[in-house]
């Protein structure tokens, strides 16, 4: 056939303009998905990184070795604390002995100081008073206030490191068992309004009298978010967030834990495809009006290594194993076009 070929109307343009568009908006489409992968993911490396969500469900097993996980259930005691010094001990995860002392303190209001007498958590110093005579406080306390952790603790078989359980948080009351504590002290010590108190009155406290007081943390269902080494969950030595863990009373989501984090992409495999179905389409409507007939196999590989060669330039140089899974994928819808075209051109 001889001749100049005739301009392209509009009309025959807008199929091409419209299988460019196309084929852009998959490749947009993907790059999104990665991008909000590529965010999250970069922001959980702070925490330890992405975290495998097993619920209430997740037991341990080797296939989650050295990954994060979020995991929700009651807490197991198996080796309850104990508060040696005063052999008290509690089937609670954590127990908390507070010691206060019966002291002096200097209250200012303008004008001259006035002095009351109260039960403080930590020594004052009277010689700062402005008078001091006859407010002495007796200095440091001869006992003081110590948690307690349980030597084992379980959240669904999973054994939480002795960091998890020291940040367990709640709080309830513990009366002192008066028949479990030591000769020495039971001498020293009375039971008065849920505490040992050494007062001979303990209505009628006196400057030094201490009173001694357990709480503990009481069980209940936690979230942990952890590294999972063996059977325990401890926390992740790479985490930059200075923590590497979150322990949360209650079943918390991954979203109000990290505050901080971006959502991960909903249904990003799906999402995936349609970038690939997206670009696909563009490409036939393209070959539609190159070749005048859709190619079922040229198509779709173009559309492959548009959407795989996007995303690995967003990944490279961030995750480079994930980098290489997209590159993998666009080498082989380029062979495919590569040798596909080949084909075509050689049937015309």
């Amino acid at each position: 056939m001889s001749g100049e070929r005739k301009p392209l109307s509009i009309r025959e343009l807008l199929l091409p303009a419209l299988g460019a568009v196309l084929l852009l908006l998959g490749a947009g489409v993907g790059a999104v998905v990665e991008r909000g992968q590529l965010d999250y993911s970069a922001q959980m490396k702070r925490h330890g990184g992405d975290v495998l969500d097993l619920g209430s469900r997740g037991l341990p097993d080797a296939g989650m070795q050295g990954f994060m996980v979020r995991v929700v259930g009651p807490l197991q005691v198996v080796e309850a604390p104990l508060d040696q010094q005063f052999n008290q001990q509690t089937d609670q995860p954590v127990l908390i002995r507070h010691v206060q002392m019966f002291q002096w303190r200097e209250l200012r209001y303008g004008g001259d100081p006035t002095y009351e007498q109260d039960w403080q958590d930590h020594p004052i110093d009277s010689s700062h008073f402005v008078h001091p005579e006859g407010h002495t406080n007796p200095g440091k306390f001869p006992l003081d206030g110590a948690q307690f952790d349980a030597g084992l603790v379980r959240v669904n078989n999973f054994v939480l490191a002795p960091a998890l359980v020291h940040a367990l948080t709640g709080s309830e009351s513990v009366a002192p068992d008066l028949r479990r504590l030591p000769s020495n002290l039971a001498a020293s010590f009375s039971l008065y309004n849920g505490g040992l108190v050494t007062s001979p009155e303990p209505s009628r406290p006196q400057v030094g009298d201490l009173r001694v007081t357990w709480e503990a943390v009481p069980v209940q269902t936690v979230t942990i978010v952890a590294k999972v080494e063996g059977n325990k969950l401890v926390p992740a030595d790479d985490a930059t967030d200075g923590a590497g863990y979150a322990v949360q009373s209650g079943d918390v989501p991954l979203s109000d834990i990290f505050s901080d984090t971006p959502l991960p992409p909903e249904h990003p495999w799906l999402r995936r495809v349609l970038a690939v179905l997206l670009a696909g389409l563009g490409a036939s409507l393209l070959l539609r009006w190159y070749y005048r007939r859709v190619d079922p196999i040229l198509a779709p590989a173009i559309a492959v290594l548009v959407v795989g060669a996007v995303d690995t330039v967003l990944w490279l140089g961030n995750d480079n194993s994930t980098a290489a899974a997209w590159f993998g994928l666009a080498v082989v819808g380029a062979a495919l076009a590569f040798w596909r075209a080949r084909a075509l051109k050689a049937a015309t």
